[in-house]
This record gives C-alpha cells, sequence and structure tokens, in this order.
C-alpha cells in the first residue's frame, strides 16, 4: 500500500503507549507479550499485528527491531523498521485458496474416472431392466428403479465434484441468457416454496453467450437453493439479467446474471469461505458444501467472474459476469424424454473395461445395431482392418493403455476414412484434452451414460450430414 499504516508523524506518536493505542484489541495480548520478552531479554525483536488507522481501515504490519541500552543497561528504545504486510496477505491467502483447490480437483479427477465407469455399468442394468417385461407395480420394478435414482445421484455428485475443480467436460453453446433464465423460472418456483416470493427480470433485449447450458442452469439451481435456505421464514428472491461495462479498462459490455435475496445475510468469516468446497453452515446432513462451490468453478470455466455483495440480517447479491458474444442464440431440440430411434448399422466397439463394454454392447444391440467388439487399441484397429463389410460407426473409449482413441481412430482412418467417430470417457478435462479428442469435430459422450443417453448420442452422430 502507498498510503502509510499510520498517518502521523513521529512527534505525535512518542512513545510505545502511543503504539499500542492503535493496535487491534484482538492482537494486543501478544503484541505485550513479545514486547515484554524483548525488553527482559535484549533478543531481536519480531511483531506482526493488525492495527486501526484514524480512518477506520485495519491493515497489518510486520515489525523487526532490536533493543538499544543505556550505559547502565537500562532499556533505551526500540530500534527497527514497520512494514504494511495487508496486500501480501491477501496474495498469499489467495495463492492458498487456489492451492487447496487444485488439490481437491485432483483427488477429485482422480476419482471420477473410476466412479463413471461403475456407474455407467450400475445406471446402465438399471435401465435395461426397467425396459424389460418387468410389470408395472413389481416390487422388483420398484428396487430396480431406486437402484436408479441412486446411481443418478451418485454421478450427479461426481459432475458437481468436476465442476467446482474446473475440470468436468464442457459442451459450450451459444444460449440466451434470457432465454434460460425464463425457461427455469417453473423449476425454481418448485424449489423454493411459497413462503418466498420470486421476481424475474429480464433484459428487453437477448444477451446471448457462449457457455454450457446444462451448468449454467445449475448454477442458477444453487445459487437459488442457497438463498431459499438463507429465508427459513420466508422472503423475496429476485433473479435478474442485463449487460453491464467492464470495469477493468477495457469498456467492454459484459453479461450480468445477478440472483438476490432478503435472507439472514453472511459474516465477513463466511464471506470469505464461502466458495471452499464442502463448506457449509447448514447442520449436519443437510449439505454437501458444494452448492457454491461448483458455482464458482462453472463460473469461472466459462470464463466469467463472480462477486458477493452481504450485510447480516439485510441479505445477499451473488453477481455473476460472463462475456457477451454478438452471434445469434444455437436452435435447441427438444428430445423425446424416454425414446431414441433404432438402428441397422454397423458399430465397432473399442472399450478396455469389459463391464463397461458388455453393457455398452447390450444397449447397442437392443437398438437394432450389429456390434464389432475390441478390448483394446491395437485390437480394434485389427478389426476395422479385416471386416468385410461397411462400418458405420467407431466408438472408442479416450484414454486405454498402449494405444489411445485419438491414435486408433488416426491409425483406422488409414483404411477407412470416412468413419464416424463417438469418443466416451470417464476422465477429466485435462485428461480427454491430453490425449488430443475434444475437437470441433469429433463427437463426445461423457461417463456415466445411460443406454438412452447411449442410443441418442450414436444416432445424432450417424445422422449428422458430413461437413
Amino acid at each position: 500500500s502507498n498510503e502509510p499504516a499510520l498517518p502521523v508523524t513521529a512527534e505525535r506518536l512518542g512513545t510505545l503507549n502511543d503504539v499500542r493505542k492503535h493496535v487491534h484489541p484482538d492482537d494486543l495480548p501478544e503484541f505485550d507479550s513479545r514486547l515484554s520478552a524483548c525488553l527482559a531479554s535484549g533478543a531481536e525483536y519480531r511483531n506482526e499485528f493488525r492495527v486501526i488507522r484514524p480512518d477506520g481501515a485495519i491493515v497489518t504490519l510486520e515489525e523487526y527491531g532490536y533493543l538499544d541500552r543505556a550505559a547502565d543497561g537500562s532499556p533505551l528504545c526500540l530500534t527497527g523498521i514497520s512494514i504494511d504486510i495487508t496486500e501480501r496477505q491477501r496474495l498469499q491467502s489467495q495463492f492458498n485458496q487456489a492451492q487447496k483447490m487444485e488439490a481437491v480437483g485432483r483427488l477429485a479427477g482422480g476419482i471420477a474416472h473410476d466412479f463413471n465407469n461403475l456407474l455407467t455399468i450400475i445406471s446402465g442394468y438399471c435401465e435395461l431392466l426397467m425396459m424389460s417385461d418387468i410389470p408395472v407395480g413389481d416390487k422388483h420394478r420398484e428396487s430396480i428403479a431406486t437402484i436408479r435414482d441412486a446411481g443418478e445421484r451418485a454421478a450427479s455428485l461426481t459432475q458437481q465434484l468436476l465442476a467446482f475443480s474446473r475440470k468436468a467436460v464442457i459442451e459450450p453453446k451459444l444460449i440466451d441468457l434470457n432465454e434460460l433464465v425464463s425457461d427455469s423460472v417453473k423449476l425454481l418456483r418448485r424449489l423454493i416454496g411459497e413462503d418466498i416470493s420470486l421476481a424475474v427480470l429480464t433484459a428487453p433485449k437477448p444477451i446471448v453467450i457462449k457457455a454450457d447450458p446444462g451448468q449454467l442452469e445449475q448454477v442458477i439451481m444453487n445459487l437459488v437453493v442457497n438463498a431459499r435456505d438463507a429465508m427459513p421464514t420466508g422472503g423475496r428472491l429476485t433473479i435478474e439479467t442485463s449487460t453491464v461495462l467492464s470495469t477493468e479498462g477495457s469498456g467492454a459490455e459484459l453479461a450480468c446474471l445477478s440472483v438476490s435475496d432478503t435472507g439472514q445475510g453472511m459474516s465477513d468469516e463466511v464471506k470469505e469461505k464461502i466458495f471452499e468446497p464442502f463448506f457449509t453452515t447448514k447442520g449436519v446432513g443437510q449439505g454437501t458444501g458444494l452448492g457454491l462451490a461448483v458455482v464458482h468453478g462453472v463460473v469461472t470455466q466459462n470464463g466469467g467472474k463472480i462477486s458477493i455483495e452481504t450485510n447480516v440480517g439485510v441479505g445477499t447479491t451473488f453477481q455473476i459476469l460472463l462475456p457477451l458474444t454478438m452471434e445469434p442464440p444455437s436452435k435447441t431440440v427438444v428430445d423425446s424424454p424416454r425414446y431414441a430411434s433404432r438402428g441397422t448399422e454397423t458399430v465397432l466397439l473399442v472399450e478396455d473395461d469389459k463391464a463397461v463394454r458388455r453393457i455398452t454392447r447390450i444397449a447397442l444391440q437392443a437398438q437394432g445395431y450389429t456390434v464389432l467388439e475390441a478390448s483394446g487399441g491395437a485390437a480394434g484397429l485389427e478389426q476395422a482392418r479385416t471386416y468385410p463389410g461397411e462400418i458405420h460407426l467407431l466408438i472408442s473409449d479416450v484414454v486405454m493403455p498402449e494405444m489411445g482413441g485419438r491414435q486408433l481412430l488416426d491409425a483406422v482412418r488409414k483404411h477407412r476414412p470416412d468413419l464416424r467417430v463417438l469418443f466416451m470417457s470417464g476422465y477429466t478435462d485435462d485428461a480427454v484434452l491430453l490425449h488430443g479428442v475434444v475437437e470441433a469435430t469429433d463427437a463426445f459422450l461423457q461417463k456415466p451414460f445411460t443406454p438412452l443417453s447411449l442410443a441418442r448420442k450414436v444416432r445424432e452422430v450417424i445422422d449428422t450430414p458430413r461437413s
């Protein structure tokens, strides 16, 4: 800071007692203890404490000095320097937080692959059983549905872990923020209950951004749930979209999404930790502590920034800023929720996990496809080279021993140059990008997937006209 920590002259500062008047009350005991130790032993003086400036601002000082003694050995004065380390502490705190997020992100990425493979198997067999001839009302059907629902919750939790760590594979689309918010209103009203009034204020003109719509819906829902929980006795919730000018000197126009409540607000201590994963002010079993961490991760991954204004007893406003784009929004296609077109094409399936390969094969065969199987890249290449008929689609895992999905595709296209591809992976964004997969021409399916979502994606890839 260029401004002095204590804008007073040496004459006004005078004695140590004058310095002591500016020390933050919580730091006084430690201040006195260190000073007394120096006066008693004559050891080098080191101290770190907060002071309150005359304008009320709090800064942190770091002091170094030594004790000068008179001829008779009595303490005469302390000579040393004071350094304002407020900004350094802020930067160190940000660095520590970034390290903590990275560590938890690495953990999330590490477990995601195995979890996603297992959940693909669990959800896949559950859906196949639900599509079988087990009669409606049968107790076994209810048990299968319960397992399926638990699998979906587990998959959602894994995705949230990846979202806050910014390692999820995202599918950005051009979307109108006004439409996204308006389309979410019906669900949001069910979430908040009747004792909270909801106001939605959208900008008069379309606000087009490039972001993952599913992730952005999750952000809105998480912020609304957080606002609801801050108003246990009711209140007012406002969601607003607008455009604002950047304050960072560029003058660029930004999309702005704000979610405000008239709830309990939060203290400075809570505000500092609010985006930390697993931090929650709720009771045991009432929250994962991931909701706002997910919001922060998603906003950051989509190139945006988030800020908070809050006052205890008054309420809280979360403001999200995202880059605007001048392109028109993408047209959305609504799928039938429980239906996928069947096919008769031949598919080459390459997956090193035996159980995942089996459920994928069963799901494809159930839709009418002919499936050629391979347990790895080399075996898949051999199948592609020797199979006498046409192969319409390659479905390949991204990360496999010896030969990954991208290497396999490059090798296969030497024999079948027009072969379409659908990559799938349980790994995170980092690993997928590392293996050179996510390009504009590559179709991608994130594990865990269900037989229905697989069938839809396969049909979409095969039916998409070649560019």
